[in-house]
């Protein structure tokens, strides 16, 4: 006779995605795995005595989320410094600083401490009338004393004030003077751009404490929108520890796999971390590097001059022979790796040292590029053929309308030839779905593939669905345990409220009901 299940999810119209078009009613769990899927009268009978019976009432459940590409405690501080994600102008960004900095003055003068750094994530000039960055003028408004610091939500642009400027001066003299934009007068306008910026994120890097509250808040945030599984971008950053601290204590509710940079590489192999190793929730990923920037700081490498700035083709911001270097040296280490590349050169430098890197095929190595914002006919089928995962990004779809960034710096026909998700897919490439934090909102990516504007870039419900579930494991090696609801494999789930097939214009608007990690439900809105 069959042990009693922990808990049994009856009623339900549950889409396993392991087949396009399979579904069931019902799902019991023990000790963290599926072991039965079927009729709701068929999986009842393992409900005994200490059962938890979870009635979905029509709700349809699907493999949790899994997000392939974020950086967990830059989302976390949007929680808990100034968000300025939905700011609709310069102006409500101040706002929003300046209250941030009152918050901060209050927190002084009960502590008797001084917290300094005023600072807020997320903004997106693009969306703005005044379509700008944020400069020193507009910072200094937020304060003449403390430092205050504003980034782009692409984290490839920061807006500072008088104050860091002053502080930092000697540092930004030596960075490339393409990083430190300047004024009629020679000064310097308080935007930042790329390595110039790096000074800034080591001074605000918080300690394991903020740490600590950033991930707890950002976990929060996860489980509300269903998201069970992430791959994090890491570099100089508490985070890891923090992972395993909560592992360590039962209290981490989401999987993490950790992507760490290339100057973390010798470190790791001291420590004998190699991809894939670690627990069931806390695993190494791949070693991690740049190539290029955004399209929103015109730092992306492109073939082509861009629409707006037609004298600027983009940065390296690591140069490609040091990314071959790079990529030779992980490799030969026998670990995954994996580079962004936004623009089409970017996408073709990182396939040129794939391949050239040693005899190991990238495709068995798992090598993934982050973002593939722009490649062409020829870098698809080298994808294909290679077996390197396109690990992506969906809701950067939110640029590619008429009017939006992607216009404004590319041009209405390579707008077009963006995000090529439909083409991707069709050609074989391997494709994972993430967020870059931009937001971290799976079913938002998903309404955005659905929904896109070209039809090279466009995808049906389910292979969007997948791409988030069953692509994202695949590129963390986690196929055989998550990614599908399948009998052995792990239970995590995401409940929504309603079936993203039943109205695909709509799916953003869906709500996550349920959020299930290794069978213990952490999130439940119902």
């Amino acid at each position: 006779m069959s042990r009693s299940a922990d808990r049994v999810f009856l009623n339900g119209e549950i889409h396993t995605l392991a087949e396009p078009d399979e579904t069931h009613e019902a799902v019991a769990v023990r000790d963290g795995e599926i072991v039965r899927l079927g009729r709701s009268y068929d999986v009842e009978f393992l409900a005994g005595v200490d059962t938890d019976v979870v009635d979905l009432d029509g709700r349809v459940l699907l493999p949790g989320f899994i997000d392939a590409h974020t950086h967990l405690t830059t989302v976390g501080r949007y929680l808990v410094h100034a968000d300025l994600s939905d700011a609709d102008s310069p102006d409500e960004a101040v706002d929003r600083l300046e209250t941030r900095a009152a918050e901060l003055d209050e927190e002084d003068d009960a502590s008797s401490g001084r917290s300094e750094w005023v600072l807020g994530y997320g903004y997106d000039e693009s969306s703005w009338t005044d379509d700008r960055y944020l400069t020193r003028e507009d910072l200094d408004r937020v304060s003449t004393d403390r430092p205050v610091a504003a980034f782009r939500e692409d984290m490839h642009v920061a807006g500072v004030n008088g104050v860091v400027l002053d502080r930092f001066a000697d540092t930004l003299a030596t960075a490339p003077e393409e990083t430190v934009p300047t004024d009629d007068a020679g000064d310097p306008t308080g935007v930042l751009l790329e390595a110039a910026i790096d000074p800034i994120y080591e001074a605000v890097e918080p300690d394991v404490e903020g740490t600590h509250r950033a991930v707890e808040a950002a976990l929060d945030l996860c489980a509300e929108r269903g998201i069970t599984g992430f791959h994090d971008m890491v570099r100089g950053s508490h985070a890891p520890r923090v992972y395993r601290t909560l592992d360590a204590a039962g209290e981490l509710t989401a999987r993490v796999r950790i992507n760490y940079w290339t100057d973390h590489l010798d470190a790791l192999r001291d420590v004998g971390l190699s991809t894939n190793a670690g627990s069931e929730f806390v695993e190494t990923g791949a070693i991690k590097s740049y190539t290029d920037g955004s399209f929103g700081g015109r730092t992306a490498r492109l073939s082509e001059p861009y629409a707006d700035a037609t004298d600027e083709t983009g940065q390296w911001v690591v140069d490609p022979d040091e990314l071959a270097d790079a990529v030779r040296e992980a490799t030969d280490a026998a670990y995954q790796f994996t580079a962004h590349a936004i623009g089409d050169e970017a996408v073709d430098a990182v396939l040129d040292a794939y391949e050239t890197a040693s005899a190991t095929d990238p495709g068995e190595s798992r090598h993934r590029i982050e973002h593939v914002e722009l490649a062409d006919d020829e870098a698809i089928e080298r994808l294909a053929e290679t077996g390197v995962i396109a690990s992506v990004q969906p809701n950067f779809l939110k640029w590619a309308g008429e009017g939006g960034l992607y216009e404004a710096r590319l041009g209405a026909e390579r707008t077009a030839e963006t995000n090529r998700y439909r083409d991707l897919l069709d050609a074989g490439v391997a494709l994972a779905f993430g967020s870059d934090g931009m937001p971290m909102d799976p079913l938002l990516g998903v309404h955005h593939a659905v929904n896109a504007p070209a039809d090279g870039q466009r995808l049906t419900v389910t292979e969007a669905l997948r791409a988030y579930t069953r692509g994202a494991a695949y590129a963390g090696f986690d196929e055989d345990r998550l990614g599908t609801v399948a009998v052995g494999k792990r239970a995590d789930f995401v409940v929504l409220d309603d079936s993203p097939w039943d109205d695909p214009g709509s799916i953003r608007e869906v709500d996550v009901a349920m959020t299930v990690v290794d069978g213990r439900i952490v999130h439940d809105a119902r």
